[in-house]
């Protein structure tokens, strides 16, 4: 593959969270178990990697989310058995009560993409729009136990694991540069994907990047 060498490298606890919200997305189980320890390993929080698997339901559905926290329970509770400690870590705060989470997550969803979302698929399904925009953006990213990079690396990992979204992926690639993660980083990224996922997933996440790259 003919990618940038990387010069300012995503965090352990960054890179981790690559695996973890691949394998979430596509079901892996068994491959999403090893990523989990390998998380905790690495610095992840039980509360940060809650809220990613959390947050997967948004892209890959409620069953692969639900099926990614009872993997997680399951690998806390060995580890608990096997004397390891944990860090626990801090719970969000409380979302505002001052706005609805469609206010508060359109303000969030402009700050994230950087300008206002408009366009025909949003006047054809109104609905959709209120759910990503109340819900999503709202009640999932007004939620501080991730930062917004956090959540945009979860985001572009679990689009690279999946099929047939690689307009959701582009989207997103553009979102993460707007929140902190660096072209190099991206780079990096396909090489962690390449690593966790193959090169077959790793080509397309590639492709998709250089377009998304050719376009700035």
């Amino acid at each position: 593959m003919n990618i940038a060498s990387v010069t300012d490298s995503l965090e352990p606890s960054e890179q981790a969270i690559i695996p973890i919200a691949a394998f979430t997305a596509s079901g892996d189980i068994e491959k999403l178990q090893v990523s989990l320890h390998e998380g905790l390993d690495a610095g992840l929080t039980i509360n940060e990697i809650k809220a990613i698997l959390v947050q997967m339901y948004a892209y890959a559905g409620f069953p692969r989310s639900l099926n990614g926290l009872s993997a997680f329970m399951s690998v806390v509770d060995d580890r608990k058995k096997t004397g390891m400690t944990d860090i626990v870590g801090s719970e969000p705060k409380p979302l505002p009560t001052d706005r609805t989470s469609l206010e508060f997550g359109t303000e969030n969803q402009t700050k994230l993409i950087g300008a206002e979302v408009k366009g025909p698929l949003f006047e054809f399904s109104p609905e959709i729009d209120t759910y990503l925009k109340a819900h999503l953006f709202g009640d999932i990213f007004e939620r501080d136990s991730l930062s917004w990079k956090q959540r945009e690396i979860a985001t572009i990992a679990a689009l690279a694991n999946l099929n047939g979204v690689n307009n959701q992926l582009s989207a997103h690639y553009t979102f993460s540069m707007n929140n902190h993660v660096s072209v190099s980083q991206l780079n990096e990224f396909i090489h962690i994907i390449e690593k966790y996922c193959g090169p077959q997933i790793a080509a397309n996440a590639l492709q998709v990047l250089n377009s998304v790259l050719d376009t700035q």
